[in-house]
């Protein structure tokens, strides 16, 4: 049996994200910074991407996390970080899936090797 520190390590959105830095991936690391009203992750949590849209983590769940994904990809792109924000009065939210009748704030920022 395995040692449980080692799989919460293995499972570890940001210890991916340095794994991925360290392979040469470009990495954004997307955080929840905000919540109001109900809200699927706490904040703190991490989904961690690369530029080939590959991901590790959540920030949300369903089709929040993929628009996410997205963004995260052309923060990659454009090395500049970006705040997005999902909730059920914006008329996104419906089409992302967020209809809990909450509100989360996401924080997308690019990784860069070395910093």
């Amino acid at each position: 049996m395995e040692n449980s520190a080692h799989l919460d390590d293995a499972r570890d959105p940001l210890l991916i994200a340095e794994g991925w830095v360290n392979d040469g991936r470009n990495v954004a690391v997307a955080t929840v910074v905000e919540t109001w009203g109900s809200a699927p992750r706490p904040v703190g949590s991490h989904l961690v991407i690369d530029s080939d849209g590959n991901f590790h983590g959540s920030v949300s769940g369903g089709c929040v996390e993929g628009a996410v994904v997205t963004e995260a990809v052309e923060v990659i792109d454009s090395g500049r970080p970006k705040m997005l924000e999902f909730g059920v009065a914006d008329e996104t939210a419906w089409q992302v899936g967020l209809s809990c009748g909450g509100r989360i704030r996401v924080y997308v920022e690019p990784l860069v090797q070395g910093a």
